[in-house]
């Protein structure tokens, strides 16, 4: 079982509480296979097999199965079939602002100081969420960019605002072309959005693992959970939602968390580092999902109550600081469709950067 102990999770089972206070968990429980309801962790059982799985059946790591197929979120496997057992829960939201904050204030800080520090690395954007790790973890930074791009300028001003020293992992041409073909084995996905977005993960883990850390703290989740994505904030009127509300949006992105948290941990995990993300434990999804609207999106700032908790622990100027998607601020997923280009797969063709990952590893 990965991620906590087994009576935790059994008693979670029994009493069908989505969120009983861990960073979540994966793998057999007596003779059912389980999976939280936000899919922290990886787990895949082959397609061909129905009912009770054998220990050769199922894995944390799909390369290990011949046809496999990711075990849904939320899910108990067992004699009986496969059947949803924890559901994300819809709490009415705090009475108040300040009563808000304070809640996300206590759940952020406890959960990132629990986190143990031996071996550990922090992968740092300059942003809040990251900066939030960086302020409270006595660990190195590191980010990942192209010399010019976004990530790395403002991971260094933020570094130097928080007075910490930030290691840079200067991507290069060659090195992605070198990366590609390991993400691909990795997670199964030729994708070009999921190639891109892993690419600096990647990377920035190798690095983190030649130096010497077997552990990576990251601010993932937060976006998804505090309201950073623009089609959240501009719900309803955002083709990208269904939603006519921003918590309703805020609902829908969380849902996405268990296809791009595979992903994810996969790919650091094949360039040899451990996740850890602190803001993705329970108590934290507790308090997220009881923001209303306004703590989520207030007028032009995102995540406002994750950056008014965040005031205790960072400067304004980092704490309110916007950031672009890792892909973008590193300037990855512009180099990837240069490649691409240069490669003779021109924008005219259809996915035509997908099409040149595929190359790759052909």
């Amino acid at each position: 079982m990965e991620g906590t102990d087994e009576a935790t999770v059994r008693a979670a089972v029994e009493s069908g509480d989505p969120l009983p206070g861990t960073t979540g968990f994966a793998g057999r429980l007596d003779d059912a296979l389980v999976r939280d309801v936000l899919g922290r962790y990886p787990l895949f059982v082959e397609s061909a097999v129905d009912g009770t799985v054998t220990g050769d059946d199922w894995s944390s790591d799909p390369t290990e199965l011949d046809d496999p197929d990711s075990f849904p979120a939320g899910h108990v496997r067992d004699a009986d079939g496969t059947r949803e057992v924890w559901s994300l829960p819809d709490p009415d939201p705090f009475s108040d602002r300040e009563t808000a904050v304070e809640a996300v204030r206590d759940a952020v800080e406890t959960s990132i100081d629990a986190v143990d520090v031996d071996g550990l690395a922090i992968a740092f954007s300059g942003g809040v969420d990251s900066a939030l790790l960086a302020a409270r973890l006595d660990a190195p930074l590191y980010v990942a960019g192209f010399p010019d791009s976004h990530d790395v300028e403002a991971a260094r001003s933020a570094a130097e605002l928080l007075g910490r020293d930030l290691r840079v992992v200067e991507l290069t041409h060659d090195a992605i072309e070198r990366a590609v073909p390991g993400i691909v084995a990795a997670t199964g996905r030729t994708n070009a959005m999921a190639v891109q977005i892993a690419l600096p993960l990647y990377l920035t883990a190798e690095r983190v693992a030649a130096d010497g850390f077997d552990r990576l703290a990251l601010g993932q989740g937060a976006d998804e959970l505090f309201g950073g994505y623009a089609k959240v904030a501009k719900a309803p009127e955002d083709p990208r939602v269904d939603a006519d509300t921003v918590r309703g949006a805020q609902r829908e992105v969380v849902a996405t968390l268990p296809d791009q948290l595979s992903r994810d941990v996969l790919t650091l995990r094949a360039a040899g580092v451990e996740p850890v993300t602190p803001l993705l434990h329970d108590r934290v999804v507790s308090a997220a999902l009881r923001l209303d609207d306004r703590m989520l999106v207030d007028g032009e700032t995102r995540k406002w109550a994750l950056r008014q908790a965040a005031l205790g622990s960072l400067p304004e100027a980092v704490a309110m600081r916007d950031k672009k998607a890792a892909q973008y601020g590193s300037l990855a997923a512009r180099e990837l469709d240069r490649l691409a280009r240069r490669a003779g797969y021109k924008r005219r063709m259809d996915d035509h950067v997908t099409q040149y990952v595929e190359s790759l590893v052909e």
